[in-house]
């Protein structure tokens, strides 16, 4: 199966943040900003590998600076990392300033899906060809947080966690 270059995997998305999206301090509901990260990065998922994906887990997000009534936000979407039948995507959330056109950094995120086949079943995805410097150290990051993910699930020794391990020795 012939790799792919995170780019050919970008998806973005843009949304003007209503009434009907925010809480009673008039900024953007959490859970709304997860549906729409969990969208676009399913697309984003989806180009990579071609296939039908689902979410396997919401492994990060971040919540640094308030989306308010009224602001442009935009999520953009690229696969960071490909295993053999997941796949790790990195969010931006950015909001734009609608006088300056400005855009400022919000939140991050990092899903991860896995491709199914029509019966539900893994299937293999191409592996990953990061370009740039960014998408290199994404790459590089995307195993240590796998293993230490499958550490807490229980589902590696830390010994086998080779990438973390190298982190402290």
């Amino acid at each position: 199966m012939k790799g792919k270059k995170a780019s050919e995997s970008k998806a973005t998305t843009t949304h003007l943040i209503l009434p009907n999206d925010t809480n009673v301090l008039g900024n953007l509901m959490g859970g709304q900003l997860l549906s729409w990260m969990d969208l676009t990065s399913a697309i984003a998922a989806h180009r990579h590998c071609g296939r039908v994906v689902v979410t396997a887990s919401v492994n990060n997000v971040s919540f640094n600076r308030a989306i308010g009534l009224g602001d442009i936000v935009t999520i953009e979407a690229k696969v960071s990392r490909a295993f053999t039948s997941s796949m790790e995507v990195y969010l931006d959330v950015s909001i734009e300033n609608r006088t300056t056109g400005t855009k400022t950094k919000s939140n991050e995120a990092i899903y991860t899906f896995v491709a199914v086949d029509q019966n539900g079943k893994a299937i293999e995805v191409p592996e990953l060809i990061p370009e740039s410097k960014e998408e290199q150290i994404r790459f590089d990051g995307a195993l240590r947080r796998k293993q230490l993910s499958l550490i807490l699930a229980g589902k590696m020794k830390p010994d086998d966690a080779s990438e973390l391990k190298a982190l402290f020795t």
